[in-house]
């Protein structure tokens, strides 16, 4: 049967919002068409020639959010909830649906996926071009599939440069609703020596152990499906979780079970107005070593409160 998908055009200057509402509408990703800093991105890999005349005549003050409908659900329910929500947020948006063939969805994110510099040391890659120059960059090549993780959003940004402060070598990390594995691929390619990722949702630990294949090191990063309780144990160095604020309250308890007694806690996912509600939640068990903001959303690198250490936070 075929999928539904669903186009939600709002202006560029709503897109982290809008695009955070439609990412608790589906469980299996979405993306996006943003040109607004079409030109920045360019110049960043003007070595490489992967722009389209196409996309540099779309509108800069629009972007639109492409969500896909399995033919199970209920798009009626999708829909009205997608409007409630953008309604509410005071958003201004349009909304239209078609249908579409699940092979033709599953490529059409290719077209707006390239080459991107991350932090310092690394680089993103689709593994369909094969002729990318690094310029001495680390490179991840990503297929994010249905996985929620190709790098391009804030948090996940936030994470890899975090995790490029805090990898030294030799590290075994956790990554908590792992996605494309793109976090745990990254650690090991900084210098980790082992990541483990663990997601609920089946399909993520299917690509995120695949992209861990493509980038060689599916010898030192395993992904599991199932929660942090039930697949985790031993501890780490370093865990990273990019989830959800509700999420990373849920854990503020659990997670430290699983940590040495010198690691740092990775967490992001957490928009400007969630900020304060993760602050009083991880308070009682962790000290916050960096708060690091970009496109309204936060990442925090978290340390285990300890008797006699002091922390400077960073913003």
């Amino acid at each position: 049967m075929d999928w539904t998908e669903i186009s939600v055009e709002v202006g560029a200057d709503r897109i982290d919002d809008a695009a955070a509402i439609a990412n608790m509408t589906v469980p299996y990703g979405i993306y996006i068409e943003d040109y607004s800093d079409l030109e920045q991105e360019v110049l960043e890999i003007a070595h490489i020639d992967l722009i389209d005349e196409a996309l540099l005549r779309q509108d800069r003050t629009k972007a639109k959010i492409h969500l896909y409908i399995d033919p199970e659900d209920n798009i009626g329910e999708a829909v009205q909830f997608l409007r409630e929500r953008l309604t509410a947020a005071g958003i201004a948006y349009t909304i239209d649906q078609s249908s579409v063939k699940e092979d033709d969805w599953l490529n059409n994110w290719r077209r707006f996926f390239r080459p991107m510099p991350v932090g310092e040391r690394l680089l993103i890659n689709p593994s369909w071009f094969t002729d990318t120059d690094p310029k001495g960059r680390l490179i991840l090549n990503i297929d994010p599939g249905l996985a929620f993780g190709t790098g391009k959003h804030e948090t996940t940004r936030l994470c890899m440069e975090a995790l490029e402060r805090c990898v030294k070598g030799g590290e075994k990390v956790l990554d908590v609703g792992c996605g494309s594995g793109i976090l745990g691929i990254a650690a090991v390619k900084l210098g980790a020596e082992s990541a483990y990722g663990v997601d609920i949702d089946e399909t993520a630990v299917r690509t995120a152990n695949e992209n861990a294949d493509v980038n060689g090191v599916k010898d030192r990063f395993t992904a599991v499906a199932g929660d942090l309780v039930e697949k985790v144990t031993g501890k780490y160095e370093i865990v990273v979780a990019n989830i959800v604020a509700d999420a990373i309250i849920a854990l503020s308890d659990a997670v430290g079970d699983f940590m040495t007694e010198d690691a740092v806690y990775i967490v992001s996912g957490i928009i400007d107005t969630r900020a304060d509600d993760v602050r009083q939640a991880v308070r009682d068990n962790f000290e916050i070593a960096e708060e690091n903001t970009l496109g309204g959303w936060y990442c925090f690198v978290l340390r285990k409160k300890q008797e006699g250490r002091s922390m400077t936070t960073d913003h």
